[in-house]
């Protein structure tokens, strides 16, 4: 079975405790600090935009054509692009915080969650269904971002370059990238070959781990058990199997730096401070700084 078919339908329900408000403050502020993306929100608006003073030796259709290239450049720049959107909660989060922001997942399944979310709370989103491996956008975006390990979902060096190499050709001139990933430490000593059960009301999955060493992928069978019909209290079984690869920090730099991408700074998910052998989430940031041939 495809991963996140049936359990896009409870996702939500399990993650309920993800923080993705703290996320979206931590990521607000990494943008702010490196990046060139701002929030309409915040009052930045195109430079374009009510100008009407002309330059000498400019006539006004000249005038409009310049305003019109800037509102266009300032609209790339301000542009946000998640990779791996999921049901789109984290989407929802920096949209609220005034960004431009547009989801991309594999899954149609959650992308169908993700728009009828922000649907619901009145958000206008775009939603594209591409693999991050395939990335093709309609134009460049100042700030790229991956959240919720999405990035360990791919299982090859190649894999990971050729995502990065396309992050950077669509990324505008000095923009950002910033994306988590699980650590090796993470998946071969901390969950390795654990089970993690959980039940609710409506729904309960069994979520069962196996590290494969060799390869440092992190095998899990997720079965699900959810309520299909309330008055005769009925259930559906499915299960779905997911694979995730643990990646190092030096492994990260060494796929950007192959992908062109300048390694700007690396953070510890959990303490915000310099990661270490013990980090099991972290975030990385790095900088478009050129395109290749």
């Amino acid at each position: 079975m495809e991963a996140y078919t049936d359990f896009a339908a409870v996702y939500d329900t399990f993650m309920d405790e993800t923080p993705y408000e703290e996320w979206g403050v931590f990521v607000s502020e990494l943008i702010e600090k490196y990046g060139i993306s701002k929030p309409y929100a915040a009052g930045v608006k195109s430079s374009a935009e009510g100008g009407e003073s002309t330059e000498m030796g400019t006539t006004p259709s000249d005038n409009a054509t310049l305003e019109d290239t800037a509102k266009a450049l300032d609209e790339e720049k301000n542009l946000v692009v998640e990779l791996g959107c999921g049901t789109g909660s984290f989407t929802m989060v920096m949209a609220k915080k005034g960004y431009d922001i547009m989801g991309i997942d594999l899954s149609p399944e959650m992308l169908d969650v993700a728009r009828r979310k922000s649907s619901e709370a009145g958000l206008d989103i775009m939603y594209l269904e591409q693999d991050m491996r395939e990335l093709d956008l309609y134009c460049t975006t100042g700030t790229v971002v991956s959240v919720c390990d999405s990035i360990n979902y791919l299982l090859e060096d190649e894999d990971v370059v050729e995502t990065f190499k396309l992050v950077n050709n669509f990324l505008f001139p000095k923009g950002i990238f910033i994306f988590d990933f699980n650590t090796l430490h993470k998946y071969r000593d901390v969950i390795g070959d654990a089970t993690i059960a959980e039940n609710r009301e409506d729904c309960s999955f069994i979520w069962e781990n196996y590290y494969h060493e060799e390869e440092h992928i992190n095998e899990y069978d997720v079965t699900i058990f959810a309520k299909c019909d309330k008055d005769d209290e009925i259930f559906r079984r499915s299960v779905e199997t997911h694979y995730q690869r643990g990646y190092t920090l030096d492994e990260m730099k060494s796929f950007a730096e192959a992908a062109g991408l300048e390694f700007v700074t690396a953070i510890d998910a959990d303490t915000h401070a310099e990661p270490t052998d013990d980090s099991e989430r972290i975030y990385v940031v790095c900088r478009e700084c050129g395109k290749a041939n």
